[in-house]
């Protein structure tokens, strides 16, 4: 098959691979019709995350099954799914609890969490490809509708609508609340959506890209230039110095300024000051226990230092982690079905899979346009 093949940083290509196979009675193969980059993708593109030279990306992933094992009996040949970025069991402790992003038998390096095609998440090869083994199938496929609707919704569902979604869920975002996303990227874009689907009143979206503000904006959401002026303060303004009641970081441990330049804590910093008192933040931007390209010492140890000590007097709620897909993934798809949510609506470009290196240089670039790429390895 073809795929998308890391090669070392800034450097990945298309190659001819090996098919993958049936190798255990649960799994099943997949042939993929939609393939997302992901933000998080620039990590280890970029050499700021350890990452295998020779693995295939892509942990952003739908298809139609081709084949499965002996022991699958509730996925069949023939169905669309979506995959969700998490592989998991499905039988261990925090699987059963619904974290399946924390699975604790999937990754043999004994890391809480596996998936597909990123760094330290196990062995597995990614979908940017014509084809993909996914594990313990009947527990980690999302079936869908047959046919072609809402294909640019539903490949949204493996990670970043589930991602954003949870961001407001860590938020603890209800009906009436006001709500700040640090981010405008597609999971900072997903997270504003969501919001809204959850009844926010107000909703803030703080970046500097302006096609990421502007996208923002459909979404019913408040933009607010970076570049252009304090954040803390527009945001204080517009909500009458109250500050909002839920917060959520969507940009992860490569945060910075409007000029390039790194601050690790600088997200949180304001998060911390825009965020009322009893209130929430959700963290679901990726960060690292190692960062060798950190822009402090204390960053390439993992080591954010933000204003803990305001948030703590504050009384601030702060949840972090992966999201667990599954826990979100079907009231998301129906919520898609009915017409309710549009999260396709934020893609840009859909390219075929042998243009893949190039569309990696333009999103890493971060070049006007370039929001979101899905892959249709078929084209």
């Amino acid at each position: 098959m073809k795929a998308v093949v890391y090669n070392g940083p800034f450097d990945v290509s298309v190659e001819n691979v090996a098919d993958p196979t049936i190798e255990k009675p649960l799994d099943a193969i997949i042939r993929i019709t939609s393939a997302n980059i992901c933000g998080s993708d620039l990590h280890p593109y970029e050499g700021r995350a350890e990452f295998d030279s020779g693995m295939v990306f892509g942990h952003e992933n739908m298809g139609i099954v081709e084949e499965v094992g002996a022991g699958v009996d509730r996925i069949t040949v023939g169905d669309r799914v979506s995959v969700p970025f998490n592989l998991a069991c499905g039988t261990c402790r925090n699987c059963n609890d619904g974290f399946t992003s924390a699975c604790l038998r999937a990754n043999p390096s004994g890391q809480p969490g596996a998936g597909y095609g990123y760094p330290q998440m196990g062995p597995y090869w990614g979908g940017q490809a014509e084809l993909l083994r996914v594990p313990w199938a009947d527990f980690n496929l999302l079936k869908l509708p047959e046919g072609t609707e809402h294909e640019l919704d539903f490949t949204m569902l493996s990670d970043i609508f589930p991602t954003g979604y949870h961001a407001t869920e860590l938020a603890k975002v209800s009906p009436g609340k006001s709500v700040a996303v640090f981010g405008a990227g597609p999971v900072g874009l997903m997270a504003a959506h969501s919001a809204a689907l959850r009844g926010a009143s107000q909703v803030f979206v703080v970046d500097f890209e302006p096609d990421r503000l502007a996208l923002a904006e459909t979404f019913g959401a408040t933009a607010v230039d970076l570049s252009t002026g304090d954040v803390v303060e527009a945001i204080m303004d517009a909500t009458n110095g109250r500050g909002v009641d839920s917060g959520v970081e969507a940009v992860g441990y490569q945060a910075h300024d409007a000029t390039g330049q790194e601050h690790p804590a600088l997200v949180m910093d304001n998060l911390v000051q825009v965020v009322r008192a009893t209130g929430a933040i959700g963290v679901v931007g990726v960060y690292n226990p190692v960062d060798p390209g950190g822009a402090t010492e204390e960053a390439k140890e993992g080591r954010i230092a933000f204003d803990f000590g305001t948030a703590f007097t504050k009384g601030v709620s702060i949840g972090t982690g992966q999201c667990p897909v599954k826990r979100y993934n079907r009231e998301l798809r129906d919520l898609i079905i009915h017409g309710n949510a549009t999260p396709g609506s934020i893609v840009s470009h859909e390219l075929s899979l042998d243009e893949a290196p190039h569309a990696f240089d333009q999103f890493d670039k971060r070049v006007d346009g370039w929001t979101k790429v899905v892959l249709h390895p078929a084209a």
